[in-house]
């Protein structure tokens, strides 16, 4: 009874804290620049693919070698289906002119799993000039490795008659990494815009009378790396796109009564009808008042797009009025404006 009575007593205490409270909460969608930037006079894209499977892996046992010799061709499918990956995002995109493969040059290195010197500034403009591009995005390497684990166990089998039966088998487990690199060059101003390194991992189980059987039933292997490697591509292409997300902020709902009405008015979805009364209450001679009005006069900019207008009004509230909120607000849109500047650039046409 005592627990019940301390749980409905802190729950009251929350309550009543949060009707006492002089803020409110709202989100609102913001446009952030893509990871990458890659100039605007950046019209026309190469992909380029630099690797090729390495031979390095000398295995001994049957099964081994029999995933090795069959890893040599899925380092060259995977890679391929990246490059695809990545060619099929961006060219979807209203960003660039043309996409282009280039699949004839001599650039590659053997697959090591290692990020391989960068290409010299020379090759880059070669590369660029011969096929009427102006930044080059490369798979740099390319490399998958599957280590296998074994376990005896009871598997089930038809019989002659088509009944099943449990038999002793074994169990694999085919563990396959997926390495991959990648650089964006820019001849222009002879910057590599990013590099880029990602470790994925697929995991594979078959089960038979013998290990080698058990190897056999894993068929969706070969399937699952070319397709993690195509989503792979289409993944670093989207680095190369602006991306829309949700943030939260605090507006004061509390001082005087045009804050309550203005309250409701933002509940419903009527901020300027908001706006318009925080706007009164700017000049208010209490400064606590003013101050917030202020501040909330500044979340309606930001809401509107209108960033630096956003700033002057979020300053004005801790410089003027002491809102210690506000100080914390024009750091957030201090970042916000220098992330506008990025996405102006990369929107710039």
């Amino acid at each position: 009874m005592k627990n019940i009575v301390r749980l409905l007593y802190t729950f009251s205490l929350i309550l009543v804290a949060a009707s006492c409270s002089s803020t409110s909460t709202l989100t609102m969608g913001v446009l952030q620049p893509a990871r990458i930037t890659v100039p605007s006079s950046a019209k026309n894209v190469g992909l380029i693919n630099r690797s090729i499977p390495s031979e390095s892996n000398k295995n001994f046992d049957k099964i081994e070698k029999f995933l090795s010799l069959e890893g040599l061709h899925l380092d060259r499918e995977g890679a391929e289906s990246a490059i695809t990956g990545l060619y099929d995002e961006l060219a979807r995109l209203d960003r660039f002119d043309n996409v282009t493969i280039i699949d004839s040059i001599m650039v590659q290195r053997k697959g090591l799993g290692l990020m391989p010197a960068a290409l010299s500034w020379n090759n880059v403009q070669e590369i660029c000039d011969e096929f009427g591009v102006d930044v080059l995005l490369s798979l740099e390497f390319y490399d998958t490795d599957t280590k296998v684990a074994y376990e005896s166990k009871m598997v089930t089998i038809p019989n002659n008659l088509g009944i099943k039966a449990s038999v002793p088998g074994h169990k694999v487990t085919l563990n396959t990494a997926i390495k991959n690199g990648w650089r964006i060059y820019d001849p222009q101003f002879k910057l590599i815009r990013d590099e880029y390194v990602e470790n994925n991992q697929i995991v594979t189980v078959g089960e038979g009378i013998n290990p080698m059987k058990a190897v056999e039933a894993v068929i969706g292997r070969k399937e699952a790396v070319i397709q993690t490697s195509n989503n792979l591509g289409s993944y670093y292409g989207q680095n190369l796109i602006p991306l829309r997300k949700r943030v939260t902020r605090l507006y004061f709902v509390k001082g005087t009564d045009n804050f309550k009405v203005a309250q409701r008015r933002a509940q419903t979805g009527d901020w300027e009808g908001a706006a318009k009364l925080w706007e009164q209450e700017v000049n208010h001679p209490d400064m606590k008042i003013a101050g917030r009005a202020c501040y909330n006069m500044a979340i309606i900019n930001e809401i509107n797009g209108d960033l630096n207008k956003a700033m002057e009004w979020a300053s004005k509230s801790y410089s003027d009025y002491d809102i210690s909120d506000a100080l914390r607000y024009v750091n957030i849109l201090k970042y916000r404006l220098a992330e506008q500047n990025r996405l102006d650039q990369q929107l710039a046409r």
